[in-house]
């Protein structure tokens, strides 16, 4: 396992870090889901990533449970707010970040998270509101550090312009204009972590967030890599999806969408002989192709089998030539 520095933060995480969104403590069994938790430590994964939103609770009570004993130093935990917790419990209200971040805190069994990200934002509540609550989140010392999912590059922007870039010594954050300046809070802590989804299949966030985040010191986690499985090759154009995938189970297939459109079947069936020629698995394939962007930390998985973890994490340090990236556009080229 290979790792990388999380924006301009001093967290080295492996760029292949575990997941628990849809599976833990709701879509796999409970023995499952633990033998894919010891797996992933076992080969070299340091970052476990989760919300408060996942099961309401139940992913991180689950990895509460699970991770009661294991050196906390010794791996990088991240989790999330926003989503509602119950019907008057949502969003980035500084009552909200408070009281999400306790309860988030007891259900993982810990004193801090390395990670606190704002799952969505939140257009009911001002920015300031917002960045002050997680300000206060840091200096309690119940974050180490603070970040964002699914962001706009607006709304990236305006935290950037609020509370400044996290680093100023690269030389590439954006230049100050005089309003910017004006309005910046220099007591603010600023986002070292950007969240989009990103894959061979859906690319957004290369026209915008990636730049903006790059010139900024944030880096990517990125969630989706295997487009929720369908870059594992596991699912194929007319037929029926396998028994125990995630595509067939009711908890967790019911996101997937166009996904599993023949026509994005038949593009990805495509890229089976591009992986067999460079000695890779479809699913290594994939998370290669996304750990090529040197602003992507790392690649979040969402593995049901600790069989899927060894597989995936065996994607870290491979590099895949010109060659073979020309390749891969050319096979998905109909369906981007």
């Amino acid at each position: 396992m290979e790792y990388r520095q999380l924006g301009s933060s001093d967290l080295r995480v492996s760029e292949i870090s575990l997941g628990s969104w849809l599976t833990y403590g709701v879509g796999v069994e409970r023995d499952q889901a633990e033998s894919c938790v010891r797996r992933a430590f076992e080969v070299g994964v340091n970052f476990i990533d989760t919300a408060n939103a996942y099961g309401r609770g139940a992913a991180e009570s689950f990895l509460g449970e699970v991770l009661t004993g294991v050196d906390r130093a010794s791996y990088v935990l991240a989790t999330k707010v926003f989503f509602p917790m119950s019907r008057n419990d949502r969003g980035l209200s500084a009552a909200q970040i408070r009281k999400q971040c306790d309860a988030s805190l007891q259900r993982l069994r810990t004193d801090h998270v390395d990670l606190y990200q704002c799952h969505r934002y939140d257009t009911s509540t001002p920015l300031e509101e917002t960045m002050e609550a997680l300000t206060e989140v840091v200096r309690e010392g119940k974050a180490r550090y603070v970040g964002f999912s699914e962001w706009s590059p607006a709304q990236i922007q305006a935290a950037i312009d609020l509370a400044g870039p996290a680093t100023e010594a690269t030389g590439l954050a954006r230049p100050a204009t005089e309003a910017t300046n004006t309005a910046r809070r220099h007591d603010l802590v600023p986002f070292i972590s950007s969240q989009p989804q990103y894959s061979m299949l859906w690319r957004r966030p290369e026209q915008a967030v990636i730049p903006l985040c790059a010139a900024n010191g944030i880096g990517q986690i990125v969630w989706s890599p295997l487009g929720q499985g369908v870059l594992t090759g596991k699912y194929r154009p007319g037929s029926a999806p396998p028994p125990e995938s995630r595509a067939a189970s009711e908890s967790m297939g019911q996101m997937m969408g166009s996904l599993r459109d023949d026509k994005v079947l038949v593009a990805v069936d495509g890229l089976r002989p591009l992986a067999s020629q460079a000695g890779l698995s479809m699913a290594q394939l994939a998370l290669a192709w996304v750990l090529r962007e040197a602003n992507v930390a790392s690649a979040i998985i969402g593995a049901t089998r600790p069989e899927q973890v060894e597989d995936n994490a065996a994607a870290s340090g491979v590099t895949l030539d010109a060659d073979l990236l020309a390749a891969v556009d050319d096979v998905l080229a109909p369906v981007l």
